[in-house]
């Protein structure tokens, strides 16, 4: 009979060693890991049966996970190994059987340099009051660059921060500030509950892991408003995108009113892609929207697709361009021509960049 937790422990292990960020786990198929973007099955492990893959799953839940996951059929949760190695999983159904997608998340928490980002990043993290996103497809860096941002304030300023997740990513250590990390399904009902709970717990900062639905965002753009520094993330490709979906989410008699709270609360919009670099693992290319008069009247006038027009031209105030981004990276030979018009959303305006 296999022993599951060993043999989880064993292939943690060789994440690790490789240096991958991805351990998944499918009926029929090898254990598989990801490294520097790339999937690579361990062949000489066997594939795995139903029952492997449901052993797998009872040595990461807790009794009551598993009971939620067996009648909600997927579950989110955090796993940690005895070795302190802590990871996000999602366990799911597929074909009947168990699928586990486990992500690894890193001890230390590096600075926004380590990651290769721009320095401008730690401005929002210097500011008392506003909202700010990190924006992307999964698997972007996204939870990443803000344990970045949440550490740099951690190091630097006594404030009270409370994170909204689930599951709980990062663990922080607290040095200057005080903080609480909230775990929905834990130790709260949802993301809209806790935040509307952080207004009667003398918070400064808050982090909401995803931005989940109207009430959810309703009570960050209020938070921002009301004099609170709210950092969240959303799965969307660019700064103008994610306005729109965040007033697309409201109802219609709503959006004008929501359009106002956003223009005015507003810090920032950073999005960003992980490439594969040239050298081998990955490397961050960005955009970067800075909420100035301009931006707040386009956000107001509901002429948002001229956002992307005013980050082409705001170098001057802190605006970063994904072109220009992209162009820089392939000038100083960190990626490839190919993977910068891959990861292009205009691959006409940087065509003329490179």
């Amino acid at each position: 009979m296999t022993d599951y937790a060993a043999t989880l422990k064993k292939y943690i292990n060789v994440l690790e060693h490789e240096g991958g960020s991805d351990l998944h786990f499918s009926t029929d198929a090898h254990p598989t890991i990801r490294v520097a973007g790339a999937l690579t099955p361990m062949l000489k492990e066997p594939p795995l049966t139903p029952d492997d893959t449901m052993g797998f799953l009872k040595a990461l839940l807790t009794d009551k996970q598993m009971e939620h996951f067996l009648v909600e059929q997927e579950v989110d949760f955090a796993y940690e190994s005895d070795e302190n190695a802590r990871f996000r999983g999602n366990a799911f159904f597929q074909r009947g059987s168990v699928g586990i997608a486990l992500r690894l998340i890193p001890k230390t928490i590096r600075t926004v340099q380590e990651l290769n980002l721009p320095d401008v990043l730690t401005s929002f993290a210097r500011k008392s009051q506003g909202f700010f996103l990190v924006v992307g497809p999964v698997g972007q860096g996204k939870t990443t660059t803000l344990a970045a941002l949440i550490e740099l304030i951690n190091v630097e300023r006594m404030e009270h921060i409370v994170t909204i997740e689930d599951p709980v990513e990062y663990v922080y250590q607290p040095k200057q500030s005080l903080i609480d990390q909230r775990e929905v399904r834990i130790d709260t009902k949802d993301f809209a509950t806790a935040l509307q709970s952080a207004f009667r717990q003398d918070v400064d900062v808050i982090l909401v892991g995803e931005m989940r639905g109207p009430e959810t965002m309703a009570a960050a753009v209020t938070a921002a408003e009301t004099g609170h520094l709210v950092f969240s993330t959303l799965h969307t490709n660019n700064a103008a995108q994610t306005i729109d979906r965040i007033i697309d989410t409201f109802p219609a008699s709503q959006q004008d009113q929501i359009r106002l709270q956003l223009a005015a609360s507003m810090a920032g919009i950073f999005s960003q892609r992980l490439i594969p670099r040239v050298s081998g693992g990955l490397i961050p290319t960005y955009e970067l929207l800075v909420n100035n008069k301009a931006v707040a009247n386009l956000i107001r006038e509901k002429r948002t697709h001229e956002i992307n027009t005013v980050i082409e031209t705001g170098s001057g105030e802190g605006m970063i361009d994904m072109n220009r981004s992209l162009a820089e990276l392939v000038a100083r030979g960190e990626i490839t021509v190919e993977s910068a018009y891959q990861y292009s959303l205009n691959p006409n305006v940087l065509q003329r960049l490179l």
